[in-house]
C-alpha cells in the first residue's frame, strides 16, 4: 500500500471510530496534506513526535457540535498503477463545493481551491468531505 493511501485509510477510521487523535509515520508528502486539511478546517492541528527514527505525525481531528466527524469520507484519486493528473480548469468540484480536493503540483501540495486561484494543474491525490 502506498503511503498516501495508508494515509488516508488511518484517518477515515479514527474519524468513524471518533478518536481525539490518530498517529501515522511522518513524511514531507503526509506533512503537505495535513497542512491542506487544517488550513481547510478538516482537522484541528497536527505536530510532529520525533522517535529516534522518521517521527511520528500525531493528526488532531475535528468534530461538529453533535459529535459527527468532519472527514466523512477521503478517497485516494490517483495511484501507481493509474495516476491522474489534471489541469486548472478541469480541477474536480467534490460534493459542490461542500468537499476539496488535494493535489500535488510543482509549488507543492494545494488544495483544489488554492490550484484554480493559481491556475496550477497536477497530481490529484485526494478528494475529502
Amino acid at each position: 500500500m502506498d503511503k498516501i493511501a495508508e494515509f488516508a485509510t488511518r484517518i477515515k477510521n479514527a474519524s468513524q471510530a471518533k478518536l481525539e487523535k490518530v498517529d501515522v509515520p511522518n513524511s514531507k508528502i503526509r506533512q503537505g496534506i495535513a497542512d491542506v486539511l487544517r488550513d481547510e478546517g478538516f482537522i484541528r492541528n497536527y505536530k510532529i513526535v520525533r522517535d529516534g527514527r522518521q517521527g511520528v505525525m500525531r493528526l488532531y481531528l475535528k468534530y461538529t457540535e453533535s459529535g459527527e466527524p468532519l472527514i466523512t469520507q477521503i478517497l485516494r484519486a490517483s495511484r501507481s498503477g493509474r495516476r491522474l493528473y489534471v489541469n486548472s480548469d478541469k480541477i474536480p468540484k467534490v460534493r459542490t463545493g461542500f468537499g476539496i480536493s488535494i493535489l500535488s503540483s510543482n509549488k507543492g501540495i494545494i488544495s483544489g481551491k488554492t490550484a484554480e486561484e493559481k491556475k496550477l494543474g497536477g497530481e490529484l491525490l485526494l478528494k475529502v468531505w
